[in-house]
Parts: structure tokens; sequence; C-alpha cells
């Protein structure tokens, strides 16, 4: 949201004012190449050019900030000014940020955290402790932003830091809107505003102000985001505040843009634009000049656009805002690609998403994930831009090149661990995919949902518009469709993730409870509306390929999804004849096409592995969990099913069930790694904020809690050709372009290449009927893992005809032979 961007950058520039309060300085003075020699006229030249650097980034002017920041650090070093050393390292850090490249800010506000640490200095510790929660939020890693935010709000209350605590207290407003939390949003501004009314600070008071508005604009309230809006503009004006105004006018002109006011969204970035110039904000002047383009773009009038898009990216590129640069890059590919200019969009985008990559190297996997949300928008554009040419095999690229990079590139390097950089993941080409899918003797669907932005009563909103689907077949032949989804918001007030979660509901699946003690599983619809959402959701999903699937049902199918296609009960799809895809098609699922030639290779490895065992653990004694952070922890249900379970699967795998006591969370991590096979049958924790917390519950012990996160998963290496997740909702997590964030992933880059996992809360019975018969056909009947779970399935069909509820839950991921 470029409003909410807009006022990321006010925060980043306002809050330098007392980052480096502890150090005085004098008037400016140019530097001038003169020999120090002594200790004081030394640190009299760090100061200048600390100063120096400070007025630098006031401008927006960060290559010239981050020199003069460097050279004071350098000498602050030599002269032993370990206070000097951490402010300049501080605002290194800040330069870092605003520049795109937020594994150096984590490394320079670390150092200056340390050093502040050494020094007893808590006031500055507060401040880098909140300076670091703002990175990970840039990140999108909210867990560890809100960890560092409410470490900062203890030490800034502790020393009596009210300005400092105003400024978290805000963030954490900020942060709790990004989450959906909004009460506790509110609450947090408000106590933010109050402080910074009380300590007479209306500078701040008004950045409060102008967060307050972004609140309001994201929960819809747009007269009273206006409201806050105008009363921060009418502050910074009083006090002569000219980037505040030039804030507060950007602010209120987005907000007339987005209501289609496009006249008086001119008039107030063209102000804004001309403050900007007067004061030499750069930055500012880049962002009041894209919003501009962007309204002469909403207009038709593409020629203006490209024009002030074009003095924007020049901006951008002179401070060295890489996000900016490659949020512009969209902007003008955008344009292009409406004016019918589809070569110039397509280099242009390809130009933006080579930038956005450069940002990626050296995150860690998590940081990988989040940043890579907040870049799709360029990937979906360049996959229209490529299908309005007719070049539907390259647009299929990108869709793969889209998704699943983290995933693919940690399996990589445990693959090969030569392989530890980007750099080093291959860009994958038609001709891969289609050897992919005749290695893999399967036909492969890639799904890719396009959205676009609509008027839609008279507000500019993003809305989904097409699906591209392609077909590729184990003979190499790649097929292109498309779906219009326009009409499902246009016509019928609904939309693609709003069918299937009323499909879900339709089947008795809850997914509306958030907390492992509520009933998981609720009455099926009456049957109609079951069958007319499940028939709705194939005419969409299925139907416009049907005639490019396989007539032979034991021919695999591997479905990629995205989004919240992860939660579609592919197998219970029904076509017009009330038959289930399942009943015609061996169907798998894989989060990119790329990921497929990694588990065959993973698969191959674990071939050559001694390990023969099998492991099975059902009903484990239930450790206690929280559902939510101000809940009690409850001691999670029995499940005397999955101990029946368990111990009519053991005999079929020559092995002996461990449940209750014996199945620790200590005594399982040692045993997986030896293990062939591996079976749980128990609680499946999701947890789809951050992913890594979803959990398999095991039994507690002095040596651990009892659950087995996805996060500790990671750090397991193991021999297993399958893991079965037989619980409760292991395919769930965060949804991300990186895949499911869960146990399905921890587990893939463990080691294992096939994992079979439930989108949903699976019944007893049905489940333990439906493994026991799996494991049958697996072992007697010879059929591989696909079609052995496609006949338990069928089985299980039979007793259930019309409750998919019942044997629709598991999907294999991964490997099938």
């Amino acid at each position: 949201m470029q409003l909410k961007k807009i006022f990321i950058l006010a925060i980043a520039t306002f809050i330098t004012t007392f980052l480096h309060s502890p150090i005085s300085f004098k008037a400016l003075t140019p530097v001038e190449p003169v020999l120090a020699q002594t200790t004081a006229d030394r640190k009299a030249e760090a100061d200048r050019l600390y100063q120096q650097g400070d007025q630098q980034i006031q401008i927006g002017q960060y290559k010239a900030a981050l020199e003069f920041f460097q050279q004071a650090l350098v000498i602050y070093q030599q002269i032993g000014d370990r206070n000097g050393e951490a402010l300049s390292l501080n605002y290194i850090a800040i330069v870092e940020r605003a520049r795109g490249d937020y594994i150096q800010a984590l490394k320079f506000y670390n150092q200056a955290l340390n050093i502040f640490r050494e020094l007893g200095d808590r006031l500055n510790e507060g401040t880098a402790l909140n300076n670091i929660g703002k990175v990970y939020e840039g990140l999108g890693q909210y867990p560890q932003a809100l960890e560092f935010y409410q470490q900062a709000l203890a030490i800034r209350r502790q020393v009596g830091d009210k300005s400092g605590e105003g400024f978290t207290l805000g963030d954490l407003g900020s942060i709790n809107t990004n989450l959906g939390q909004y009460p506790q949003a509110l609450n947090f501004f408000q106590q933010s505003l109050d402080i910074f009314r009380q300590i007479g600070d209306q500078r701040q008071e008004a950045l409060t102000l102008n967060s307050i508005g972004t609140y309001y604009r994201t929960i819809d309230q747009y007269p009273k985001a206006l409201e806050y809006y105008q009363q921060a503009f009418v502050i910074f004006k009083k006090l002569g505040i000219r980037r505040g105004e030039g804030t507060s006018l950007n602010n209120i002109g987005d907000f007339r843009r987005n209501q289609g006011e496009f006249s008086q969204a001119q008039e107030l970035f063209q102000q804004a634009l001309a403050i900007f110039k007067e004061v030499g904000d750069r930055t500012g002047e880049g962002v009041a000049l894209s919003n501009i383009g962007r309204v002469y773009n909403h207009q038709g009038q593409y020629p203006q656009a490209l024009k002030f898009f074009g003095e924007a990216l020049a901006i951008f590129r002179e401070v060295g805002d890489k996000v900016g640069e490659a949020r512009t890059l969209r902007y003008i590919g955008s344009t292009f690609y409406q004016s019918g200019k589809f070569v110039e969009a397509e280099k242009t985008l390809r130009d933006g998403i080579e930038l956005l990559e450069s940002l990626r190297p050296r995150l860690s996997d998590a940081n990988k994930i989040s940043i890579f949300e907040t870049q799709t928008a360029t990937y979906q554009l360049l996959q229209k831009v490529l299908i309005a040419q007719n070049k539907s095999n390259e647009a299929l690229e990108i869709s793969e090149r889209g998704r699943a990079r983290a995933f693919v590139q940690l399996l990589q390097s445990r693959l090969s661990p030569s392989l530890q950089s980007d750099e080093n993941i291959p860009i994958v080409k038609t001709e891969e995919i289609q050897k992919n899918a005749k290695t893999q003797n399967s036909t492969l669907i890639q799904y890719s949902i396009i959205s676009d932005g609509f008027q839609v009563a008279g507000q500019q909103k993003t809305q989904e518009s097409e699906l591209y689907i392609w077909v590729i077949k184990p003979t190499g032949e790649v097929t292109f469709r498309k779906v219009d989804l326009k009409p499902l918001w246009q016509k019928h007030n609904t939309s693609l993730k709003d069918l299937i979660t009323t499909t879900r509901a339709s089947m008795g699946i809850d997914d509306k409870s958030r907390s492992m003690f509520d009933v998981k599983i609720v009455n099926p619809q009456d049957e109609k509306v079951q069958k007319q959402s499940l028939q709705t959701l194939h005419k969409l999903l299925i139907q416009p390929i049907a005639d490019l699937l396989p007539t032979d049902p034991n021919q695999r199918v591997v479905f990629v999804p995205q989004g919240d296609l992860f939660l579609v009960p592919f197998p219970a799809l029904l076509d017009e004849k009330d038959k289930y895809l399942i009943e015609k098609h061996t169907i798998l699922t894989s989060p990119s096409i790329q990921v497929l030639e990694l588990t065959r290779q993973q698969r191959n490895k674990v071939k050559q592995s001694s390990v023969s065992e099998a492991l099975v653990v059902g009903n484990p004694t239930m450790p206690n969990f929280a559902a939510k952070i101000d809940e009690k922890p409850q001691k999670l249900a029995t499940l005397p099913g999955a101990k029946r379970e368990a111990e009519a699967i053991a005999p079929i795998l020559n092995t002996k069930a461990l449940t209750g006591d014996a199945a620790t969370e200590t005594a399982i991590k040692a045993k997986l790694p030896q293990a062939k096979i591996i079976h749980l049958a128990t609680h499946g924790l999701f947890d789809d904020f951050q992913g890594l917390q979803s959990a398999i519950a095991l039994a507690p012990s002095k040596q651990d809690d009892g659950l087995l996160t996805a996060e500790e998963i990671l750090d397991l290496k193991l021999n297993a050709d399958l893991v079965v997740l037989s619980a409760c909702n292991t395919g769930r997590g965060r949804i991300t372009g990186d895949g499911v964030i869960g146990l399905s992933r921890s587990l893939f880059i463990a080691g294992t290449p096939s994992v079979i996992v439930s989108l949903w809360s699976v019944p007893d019975s049905p489940t333990a009927e439906l493994m026991t018969e799996f494991y049958t056909n697996l072992n007697q009947n010879k059929l591989n893992k696909a079609q052995a779970l496609r006949q338990a399935m069928l089985k299980i069909k039979q007793q259930y005809p019309n409750k998919p509820l019942n044997w629709a839950a598991f999907t294999l991921i991964g490997e099938a032979e």
C-alpha cells in the first residue's frame, strides 16, 4: 500500500533526531583534508563527518550519507570512541535498511546494540532493539519484530524514555494493523498519541496521527482516515515542518487517488513535490513523482505517466533506494502493458525482477520467504505481459520462478552442500519442465492466480482477475488455458478464496476455530450444498483442462497450487456426472515443479541409505499446549483411535508401535534419522502466523515440552523414504509464495522425498481404516505411494460415499515411487 510506504519513509527520517542525541554538534563546517594530530582533533573530524551524514540522510541522499558515516566510523574506532562508533553503526544500518539491504542493516544494528550494552547505555539499547524490530517488520517477520519491540518497550519504560516509549507503541500499533489485530492496534496508537501530547512533542504527535489515519484506511473507514491525515497536516504546518507537510499531503493525495478523485489527488501530490524539492528531500521527491505518475496512469494518460515514473526512477537510483526503484519499474511496466507496448513492458519487468532478486541473497530462509511476499506483483504482471504476446511457455517459466525459491535453495543446499548461494539456483526453462514431467511420468498442472486493480464502487481495489493453468504431459506437450475469475466478484459477490472456504465448510470442515480445544469437525451442510460447492470448484479448476488429463486412472496427476489453492480438496472435486476426481485420477501435489526434481534426487539419495526400520507412533501421552499467547496451556485430548491405528499398522511394517509414555519427543527425535518409514498418529498443531511453530504432539519429558515443531525438524537429518503425518491439519501452515510454511516443508528439507499430510481435522475411525488400507496396498499389493493412497481413499469412500470429509483429507506431496 503506497500510503503506508510513505508513512514508513517519514518515520525513517524523523527517528534520526533522537538516535544521535548523546552527541551535541556545532554548526556544520565543510570537511577539509586536514591531517588531525590529536585525539580531540580526530574526534572533531569524526563528529563533522557524522553530522554531514546526518544531513545527507535527512534529504534522502543515502549513498553520500553512507560514505560520511563509514568515514566517521573508522575514526571513532581508531581513537577508541565506543559511543561514536555505536551511533555511526546505528546510522549505517538505517541507510542500509533504506537501500533495501536488510542483512547488512541487521548486522550493523546488532553491532551497535552490543556496544550500547557494553557501555551500559540502556537508553540507546532500547533504540537499537526498536530499530532491529523495524527491519524484521519490513521483512514481514512479525514474530521477531514483536519480540524486539516488546524488549525495547520494557527498557524504555524502565529508563523513563517517554519519547522512545511513544515510538515503540506506535510501531506496535503498525504491526498489529498488519496482523489484522485491529483493537490492539488502535490501543497502541492511542497510548503513543497520549504520550506525545503529554510531553508536548507535537511533531511526533503529527506522525502518530498520520499512522492512525493509515490504520483507519486499512479497515476501510475512509472519512476517519482523512480526518487524522488532516489533523497531522495542520500540526506540521503550524510548526513549520515542511517535510512533515509534504508527507501529509502525500498521504491525503494517495487517499484521494484511491477514492478515484484524481484531480484533487494530482493537486496534492504536486504540492507535496514542491515541498520536497524545497527542503531537498530527494526520496520524498521520488515518492511524489511516482504518485503523480500513478494518477496519470489511472486516467489513461500514459505518456505523462511514463515521464513522471522516469523522473522518480532516476531519483531512486541516485539515492540507492532499490525497493523504490523496483516498485517504480513495476509501475512503468504496468503502464507499458496498458498502452499495448508489450515488448517494452517485458524488458522493464524483467529488469525489475532482477533487481528484486538481488535483495534476497544472504537473507535467512524465513526472511527470504517474507520479503518475497512483497514482490509477487511484479511476477504476476510479467506473466500477463507474456500471455498478451502469446508467450505462454515463457509465462510458465516466470510462474515457476515466482514460487518456492527459498524452498528450492534450501533443498538444493542440503543435497549439494557446496551450493550455498542464491546465484547457484538455476532459472528453470521450459525444456527442464518438460524433462521433469517425463522423468516423473506424470501430468503436471500448474496454477497461477492473477490479480488486477479495478474501480469498485468508486474505489481502487485489487481483485482476482484470471486463473492461468498450464498442463505439461509426460510427452513434453505444454498447453496453456485461462479462466476468467472476474464474474465471481462482479456477478456473484464472492471470490476464489471464498469459494474454497465455503466448499470446505460445506464438507463439515471448521476453518474458523483457532483453538485445538474447540470442536474441529462440524456437521456437513445439506448434501446438495456440498455437491454444488464441489462441482463449482471442479468447473473452475478442472473442467477447463479435463480433456488434457490422462484417461488411465493409474497415471499420475501432480497439482502445483498457489495461494489458497493449497487448501482445495482435489480428490473430492465433483464433475457434472457426480464422479469424484480421485475416481478418475491418481493425485499428488507439489509447491513447485522444480521441487519435484529435487525430491527425485532425495529419493535416489535415501535409496542408498542402509536404514530399514519403520517408526510408528500413536496416541503419545499428550503435552500441554496454548493455542494463543494469552491462553493458559491445557493438556491435549487423548486419541484412542490413533493408538488403535498405530497398533494395526505396526505389524504390517514389521515393527512395534510406540504409544503413551514411550513416545517422548526426545526418544522419537533420536529414532527419526534411523527410520525408513515414519508414521505419526497424534495431534497436529498448525501455525498460519509464522509456520515454523506448527508442531506434532509427542509425550513430554524432563528434556522437552512434547511439541516437535517444524523449526526443530529443520535441524534433523532424515533417511526416510516416506513420512506420514496421520494427524489433524498437518498440511496446513502459513501460505506464502514459497508454498505452505509448516511441517511438510520442514520434512522435505530434513531429507525425505515423500510426505503424506492432512488438510483438515480428520475423523478418528475412518482415518485408522484408511491408513491401514494404505500400508496394506503399499506392502502387499506392490502399488506406489500415490496409487496406494488412491485405493485406500476409494475403499473408505465406499463406506462414506457422500462424506469426503472422512476420506479426502490426505494428500501425497513429492515422490510417488
